[in-house]
């Protein structure tokens, strides 16, 4: 049987443990006015373009999509042994 000192134990324990545990998450757990952030703002996209480097881009530029040919070789498959 439970005695009345019993339930007495459980109501006092119980009602120690939801203080500690309200002290305990206060301090744990950050207010919402200090959950701020500060955050870096975007800098927003130009329609213009600039022109680009004359130096560099220039109609004596090499092509880099040109096909460059090293040799005579017109065979089909490459690593067959002759």
């Amino acid at each position: 049987m439970i005695k009345q000192g019993d339930i007495a134990m459980i109501v006092l324990v119980t009602a120690i443990s939801l203080v500690v545990a309200y002290l305990v998450s206060g301090v744990l757990i950050n207010s919402p006015d200090s959950r701020s952030t500060p955050v870096e703002i975007a800098i927003p996209i130009s329609a213009e373009f600039a022109e680009p480097d004359p130096e560099i881009f220039n109609d004596n530029a090499i092509n880099p999509t040109e096909l460059i040919k090293i040799g005579d070789a017109n065979t089909t498959s490459p690593f067959q042994g002759n």
